[in-house]
């Protein structure tokens, strides 16, 4: 199990006021932990950084082309 307890949460900048969204924390070693702003503690998910960072350029890449 990954501790989570120094992580430094965050919500994009691009969210609602109504806080439907996601939050992530970038400076927990090996992970990017991402959960639902509405339920904090209702669960994590730990993506490796190699994982986030591809997911990361798809998005951008897709966002590009529309």
């Amino acid at each position: 199990m990954i501790d989570l307890t120094a992580a430094a949460w965050r919500t994009s900048s691009r969210s609602n006021s109504q806080g439907n969204c996601v939050e992530l924390a970038t400076n927990v070693p090996g992970v990017v932990p991402v959960r639902d702003s509405k339920d904090r503690e209702g669960g994590t998910l730990t993506i490796g950084t190699a994982a986030w960072s591809a997911f990361m350029g798809a998005t951008k890449r897709t966002a590009l082309d529309h």
